[in-house]
């Protein structure tokens, strides 16, 4: 009878989710200034940025990419390392900046993609949680994403990690074109707080697990910048799970793709980091209407979607709320994996090399 209440062993995977507030807050304190500046070497006179990454390493990339758009006014774009070493020529004008992200610091293809930048004699820098790795000393600029050593496969406190490290890079050009990041940088402070909100969504993300743990199929969608969360979700669950999951733009996934909801067991989650569209509305009351799936909605609630499931931060700050997200999906793929009796921290034929 006691074993019934014993308390579950925790996994790396658990305690690394648990550990990034606390990281974040030091990430923080590390890089802002007293007088809200971004303490970060960077090149000047960027007028263009490529970022090339894999994984969950570019999930980030992605989310990076708007970022950089949106804030600092640069235009940004993103490659798969892989894809990144098939082409014969790539862009090398001057005012150009090439990022490469990886968690590690020893991805292969990311590695070898930073040589064959190096070639065209680009500027080039870095974002990894290993100081004096192999990308860290062969790039011209580098950020330390100060995460600590990762040791369960899934990426969890690396990736919120180089999300902020890409949020703070993107305010440093921002500031270094002189424009106002005061705002920005008094939001991203309350980062390990909507955290920590997260943290106590457990019970909610443990009941959508034990669904999500008796589907066959789970489509994850989103509009714009929270696209990356989705592709992250979608990651997380299938390498923890092995459930079959994919990620779709919601108004990209209205032409053709979603005809597997004529599949049965199949569940449709949408991740919302700010307020929910028209569009957005619209298309999932089509497919509710026409499918019926069961609907997830993650992160803002809402009464406009006829939602089975709803898990909401209290968050008005879109920028602040993205990580809350983050770690609700990372919660999320945790409890259903442990629901499925899988090794979270050594999922079958999967490696890594995080330190």
């Amino acid at each position: 009878m006691f074993g019934l209440f014993a308390k579950r062993k925790k996994t790396y995977m658990e305690t690394e989710i648990f550990e990034q507030s606390k990281i974040l807050q030091g990430i923080l304190d590390t890089y802002i200034t007293k007088d809200y500046k971004i303490n970060i070497e960077t090149p000047t006179g960027i007028h263009r940025i490529i970022i090339v990454a894999s994984g969950s390493s570019y999930n980030c990339a992605r989310y990076a990419a708007e970022l950089f758009a949106s804030i600092a006014k640069i235009e940004a774009s993103t490659i798969y390392s892989s894809e990144f070493l098939l082409k014969e020529t790539i862009g090398h004008e001057e005012g150009i900046l090439y990022i490469f992200i990886t968690q590690s610091g020893e991805t292969t293809d990311t590695n070898s993609a930073l040589e064959k930048a190096k070639e065209f004699g680009v500027n080039t820098l870095c974002i990894t949680n290993k100081e004096n790795s192999t990308i860290w000393n062969a790039s011209d600029y580098q950020v330390a994403c100060l995460a600590g050593e990762e040791r369960s496969i899934a990426a969890t406190k690396s990736f919120t990690s180089q999300l902020l490290c890409s949020t703070l890079l993107a305010l440093k050009f921002a500031q270094d074109k002189g424009i106002d990041i005061y705002n920005y940088v008094s939001d991203i402070k309350n980062i390990p707080g909507c955290i920590e909100l997260a943290y106590k969504k457990q019970p909610q993300i443990k009941q959508l697990a034990r669904f999500i743990s008796k589907i066959n199929n789970v489509i994850v969608t989103a509009d714009g910048q929270s696209y990356s969360l989705a592709k992250e979700a979608s990651l997380k669950i299938k390498e923890t799970s092995y459930v079959n999951a994919s990620s779709a733009i919601l108004g990209e996934y209205m032409h053709g793709h979603l005809a597997v909801l004529n599949n049965r067991k199949t569940m449709l989650i949408y991740i919302l980091n700010d307020n929910i569209s028209y569009t957005a509305i619209k298309n999932l009351d089509n497919i509710k209407t026409n499918y019926n799936p069961p609907i997830c909605v993650i992160g803002n609630r809402t009464s406009q979607v006829r939602s089975t499931f709803n898990i909401n931060i209290e968050c008005d700050k879109p920028l602040v709320k993205t990580f809350g997200i983050a770690v609700i999906i990372q919660l999320l793929a945790l409890e259903t994996a442990l629901r499925l009796h899988r090794n979270v921290d050594k999922p079958h034929g999967l490696n890594k090399v995080v330190k």
